[in-house]
C-alpha cells in the first residue's frame, strides 16, 4: 500500500479528530499580544504559515486587519475555517506547501506557529528561511517552535526543537527584538513549552 503524502496526511489527521488535536488554542493568547505589540497599521499584509484551522486569523479580523492571507498544506483544515468565516472575502485562502510556496507579494508580517520546528532537515530549512528573506523585506517575522524541553514529535514526526538563542542563530536578516517562553496546554492537559521569538527585518 502506498503510503499518504504529507497532504493527505495532515488531511486525515483533521477529518478524524478536529480540534482535538495537540496544537488546538481556542484562543491564540500569546501570538496576539506579541502582535498587538508592534503596533502595526491595519493595512498591514499579514500571513499565518500553517494556520489551517486556527482562530488567528478571526481575532485579526476582529482587530480591523484587512489584508490577510492563510497557508496550510491541509485543505480540510482551511475548509474548518473558511466554513467559520464564509463572508470574511479579504482572507486569502492558500493551499500550499510552504517549502513549494511562491508568493506574489510581500508581508509586513509572517507568523508561523508550530510549522518550521517541523523542518528537521537542513535543506528544508533553508528553503523556508530563503522564501521568509524574500516574502519579508521590510517587517516582522513571528516564530513558534517547541522549546528545548519541548516535545521531541508531534502527530507522529519528529521536530527540531529551539531555544531563543538558537532562533535567533537561523533568522539570518532578522533581528530579534522579543522573547517569550509559553507552556501551552493539549485538549487533554497535556503541557507543551513553546519558544516565540518577534524579530524585525534588517
Amino acid at each position: 500500500m502506498t503510503e499518504p503524502g504529507p497532504a493527505e496526511r495532515w488531511d486525515a489527521t483533521y477529518r478524524e479528530r478536529g480540534d482535538d488535536v495537540s496544537w488546538f488554542e481556542t484562543s491564540p493568547d500569546t501570538s496576539l499580544e506579541l502582535i498587538d505589540g508592534l503596533g502595526l497599521d491595519r493595512s498591514a499584509a499579514i500571513v499565518d504559515i500553517g494556520g489551517g484551522a486556527s482562530t488567528l486569523v478571526d481575532h485579526l479580523l476582529d482587530e480591523g486587519f484587512g489584508e490577510l492571507t492563510v497557508l496550510d498544506l491541509s485543505d480540510v483544515a482551511l475548509e474548518r475555517a473558511r466554513a467559520r468565516l464564509d463572508d470574511a472575502t479579504t482572507v486569502d485562502w492558500v493551499h500550499a506547501d510552504v517549502l513549494e510556496w511562491e508568493p506574489t507579494r510581500t508581508f509586513d508580517l509572517w507568523h508561523d506557529r508550530a510549522v518550521f520546528h517541523f523542518l528537521t532537515e537542513p535543506a528544508a530549512r533553508r528553503s523556508y528561511l530563503d522564501l521568509l528573506r524574500r516574502s519579508v523585506t521590510t517587517g516582522w517575522a513571528l516564530i513558534a517552535t517547541f522549546a528545548p524541553d519541548g516535545p521531541d514529535s508531534c502527530s507522529g514526526l519528529p521536530v527540531q526543537r529551539y531555544s531563543a538563542d538558537d532562533l535567533a542563530t537561523v533568522l539570518e536578516g532578522f533581528e530579534v527584538v522579543a522573547t517569550r517562553r509559553h507552556v501551552h496546554t493539549t485538549p487533554w492537559g497535556a503541557e507543551q513549552p513553546f519558544t516565540y521569538v518577534v524579530a524585525r527585518r534588517v
